[in-house]
Formats: structure tokens, sequence, C-alpha cells
């Protein structure tokens, strides 16, 4: 989640009254705001804002994963790989992870490591830690 999101799991079981199956944790130093169930319920019903805003932020990750689906079901991993690459660059690299590249595309982290080596190996990009620079576009 990134600043001003809401949890979607989190909401979505609050709206339904179910336990959430969920946990998480922060990476770094964070500010929240967290409502019992049965208030936020009487606060959605009650304030047209916060309804709209909460169902916006389902409807959009609902579209995201539509989207991931379909990327994950019709196109290749490595194509996927090198377009995340050439979208989330800046001036030809991009600090990352290969877990977080994993984890945005739906897939393990060593299926993105061994790519990443192939994409090297045919000189696309240059690697080292956290770290990758294309040199071919």
């Amino acid at each position: 989640m990134e600043p001003g999101e809401i949890c979607v799991v989190n909401v979505a079981c609050s709206l339904s009254n179910s336990v959430c199956p969920t946990n998480s944790v922060s990476l770094t130093d964070v500010a929240m705001l967290s409502i019992p169930a049965k208030d936020f319920r009487k606060l959605v019903a009650k304030h047209e804002e916060i309804r709209t805003f909460v169902f916006a932020a389902i409807s959009q990750r609902f579209a995201e994963i539509m989207e991931l689906t379909k990327e994950i079901a019709f196109r290749r991993v490595d194509e996927r790989l090198f377009d995340y690459i050439i979208e989330k660059s800046e001036h030809r690299k991009l600090s990352i992870t290969h877990q977080r590249i994993a984890d945005d595309l739906g897939t393990a982290r060593e299926v993105i490591s061994r790519l990443l080596k192939n994409f090297e190996k045919k000189g696309l990009i240059r690697t080292s830690r956290n770290l990758i620079e294309l040199t071919h576009l």
C-alpha cells in the first residue's frame, strides 16, 4: 500500500462482517488509522464521500487484479518483464529488488533472476545489487 490507500481486503471483510484472512507488515515507519468494523460500516453508510472513496479503491484494485490476470494468462513473462523495466526505469536505470519485480508481475523471484541473467547475456541490460540498467533499446 502507498500513502492515502486503504487495504481493500480489510475493507471488504469489514463491510461483509467477516474475519480478515490476511496480515500485514510495514517495511517502513507508518502513520495509519484503524477503525473498528462496526464503526466503519456506520461511516460508509452515513457519508457518501467515504462510500465513494471506498468503492473507488475496491474498483481500482479489482481492475488491477483483472489486468494482472490477463497479463499472466496471455503474455510471456520475459515480455512482461522487459516492458516493466522500460516502464519503471528513470534515465535507463531501475533501482529495485528481484523479489519486488516478481511480486509486481505475479511470478517467482527465481524466474525474474533467471530472465534478467538472460537479458544481460543478450546485452539488453546490466545488473548489480538492486539495480538494473538498460543498455539497449
